[in-house]
């Protein structure tokens, strides 16, 4: 029953001590035999590597007690180990434990074997049920750049896809271009009004400054106009709130007109000779829903140059798409009119004045899907506004037409969006539950996150107060680049300054996977470029040192004698790279992409451990020095693999 290779070493281990289990409990309790046998990684390595429960579930069905079952059961089992090699002892312990210990040799030896043989494919099980999967992340709104909030989205969503072609997915990763709307029509405007001028700057980061300065402008001509016109009716509350919102938009104004003079200045003598903008500016936006050729053409190109720009900043974070969804494009096919009419045919669509609502609460209600959708029963779901009072469509009516297209191409979809959107992607479901559309729905996974904090930083597109991945990235590589520095002055400075990218984006995307993405990020430089410990470039640099002792060697190994690595951090590390497979599966499936930088990062410090301690190339013996090279090797490329998943480059060299 020995075997060369496998996909998941410890997982061989636990199916051989389930066999085992199976196969004593028909000998010795043949009418119980038929019981689930369930393990668990015990908390204490003492306890063995496996441990299971049983005896305490099947002493409920007899007049024994746990242990004396345990006790019956380990005699058994360990005189019919024989033919499970992987299995060293079984014990009994506790109040009836049954405790599993591996044969470390045979563990190491095949662990070792299957890392080096499956390579770069290594800890990446395949699934038995491929789907097709739509992973639609990062899908900024195209009037600023992306900004280190979004680009949580961006990393999350990449890793997601990542981890889950790796699991045998057929993965598709899409962006929703959110060319309509009020946004969109608004940063349109102060282009035209510019004349459409070629960008100065980096695209997107141009097209930010355009949005920034005109909504401020409107924002001021807003509130100068509400005070003038309502001073007697506004009660002193509102007052006050008026003339502070006020202050604060002319304080904008001010930044923004010392960090952008051209465009500000010119922006505002352009501004001042226009009546109403705010009208013209709506005109622009449900011309552009209807297809207007003029309309169409401005909308599109101010969007394509903001795209030109995310495009850079995602390609040198590794980032790509196969798939670029306008928006728009569902209300010129006719897909969300489609949509409307359909809902309008339901008994869930309703006005309110002259605005359509769609009553989530009723469909939720009447098709008994609160509990579906893990919602309490006494929870009341807010009806949905459908469309404005002229006749234009509003982002969630939209996305309904969006979702029903994705699924046309894919059995499940995931979208990435912030968790403030938690109830618009309940209320599509809702939607898309009363089109007849409720397996779909149940397929479609909302991959919330929250924030990223930036201490002492407000974040706010519409004011141009952002702090931009680009600005974040080439902040992480400077400081990388220091680092490198110290540690190999005698590198060329052309490959300090690779390593340096490497590392200083790898620290970025590290920064934002590691939290649980249900939490904030709270972002400090002296966290996130830290090459000592918990950081992106600290298990690259644990890679790297792997990389550079297996250089020393200068000797290549193919077998070794794997009992002679006894040392108990040895056999930690082992059990560490056996256990990576089941730690993959465990991310893919439950879409936990943080459990693998955590991993990486506990992988990287028990090297670390086991390199402070332990002699590799100069080890007692040339035996104990091939045992531990391949061992070395064996942590190389899983850390590795954990990073690729991760989307996080692997230097070879620091």
């Amino acid at each position: 029953m020995n075997i060369i290779i496998s996909a998941s070493p410890f997982t061989e281990f636990r199916r051989q001590c389930e066999k085992l289990l199976q196969k004593t409990l028909e000998k010795t309790l043949p009418d119980l035999a038929a019981y689930k046998v369930t393990l668990e990684i015990p908390p204490n390595p003492q306890f063995g590597e496996l441990t299971s429960r049983i005896c305490f579930e099947i002493s409920k069905h007899l007049s024994e007690t746990p242990i004396r079952l345990a006790k019956q059961i380990e005699t058994e089992a360990n005189l019919g180990k024989s033919e499970f090699p992987m299995i060293e002892s079984v014990e009994a312990a506790g109040q009836g434990y049954l405790n599993f210990h591996v044969n470390f040799p045979e563990l190491s030896s095949l662990t070792v074997k299957s890392a080096k043989t499956l390579d770069g494919e290594y800890g990446h099980v395949k699934t038995e049920s491929p789907e097709k999967i739509i992973v639609e992340h990062t899908s900024v709104n195209p009037v600023h750049p992306i900004h280190v909030g979004s680009a949580r989205n961006s990393i999350l969503g990449d890793s997601l896809a990542r981890i889950l072609s790796a699991r045998g997915h057929k993965v598709f990763r899409h962006y929703y271009i959110d060319d309509v709307g009020r946004q969109s029509s608004i940063v349109a405007y102060g282009y035209k009004m510019l004349g459409r001028p070629r960008p100065s700057a980096k695209p997107d980061h141009f097209i930010g400054a355009i949005y920034a300065i005109t909504n401020c402008l409107l924002e001021i001509r807003r509130l100068k106009a509400l005070l003038n016109r309502q001073t007697g009716s506004l009660n002193y509350n509102n007052m006050q709130k008026a003339r502070m919102d006020l202050d604060d938009w002319v304080a904008v104004a001010v930044d923004l007109q010392q960090r952008f003079p051209n465009i500000f200045n010119s922006l505002l003598d352009a501004m001042e000779k226009i009546e109403d903008p705010e009208s013209e500016i709506n005109a622009l936006m449900r011309r552009y829903e209807m297809g207007n050729k003029e309309a169409v053409e401005i909308i599109r190109e101010v969007t394509s140059i903001c795209l030109e720009g995310f495009k850079q900043t995602l390609k040198r974070a590794n980032i790509f798409f196969d798939s670029w969804d306008w928006e728009s494009s569902f209300i010129w096919s006719n897909a969300v009119a489609k949509c409307l009419n359909s809902l309008k045919r339901t008994p869930y669509v309703f006005h309110r004045g002259d605005v359509l609502e769609f009553d989530a609460e009723g469909v939720a209600r009447d098709l008994k899907l609160k509990s579906t959708f893990g919602l309490k029963e006494t929870y009341e779901v807010p009806s949905l506004t459908l469309g404005r009072s002229d006749g234009t469509t509003l982002y969630t009516t939209r996305d309904i037409a969006y979702s029903i297209w994705k699924f046309r191409r894919a059995e499940k979809v995931i979208n990435v969006i912030g968790m403030e959107q938690k109830l618009a992607q309940l209320q599509l479901k809702l939607a898309l539950c009363a089109l007849g559309y409720a397996e779909e729905a149940k397929r479609l996974i909302h991959f919330g996150y929250s924030l990223v904090n930036f201490p002492g930083q407000k974040i706010s597109g519409r004011r141009g107060r952002y702090i931009t991945l680009d600005e974040v990235m080439d902040e992480a590589v400077l400081r990388a680049y220091e680092e490198v520095k110290k540690r190999s002055e005698d590198m060329a400075d052309e490959e300090k300054r690779k390593i340096s990218e490497q590392v200083g984006i790898g620290a970025v995307k590290y920064a934002l996977i590691e939290t649980d993405p249900l939490k904030p990020v709270i972002f400090t430089w002296d966290r996130v470029i830290n090459f000592e410990r918990n950081s992106g470039p600290y298990i690259q640099y644990s890679y790297a040192r792997a990389c550079s002792i297996l250089r020393r060697a200068s000797r290549h190994v193919e077998d070794a004698d794997f009992s002679l690595l006894k040392e108990p951090v040895e056999r930690e590390l082992i059990l560490m790279v056996a256990r990576f497979p089941e730690v993959f599966v465990e991310a893919a499936d439950n879409l936990k992409p943080n459990i693998i930088a955590d991993f990486a990062n506990a992988l990287a410090d028990k090297f670390n451990t086991f390199y402070a301690a332990l002699p590799v190339v100069k080890a007692e013996t040339q035996e104990l020095s091939d045992a531990r090279l391949l061992l070395v090797n064996a942590v190389r490329i899983t850390l590795r693999n954990a990073l690729d998943l991760i989307g996080i480059e692997a230097p070879e060299r620091m």
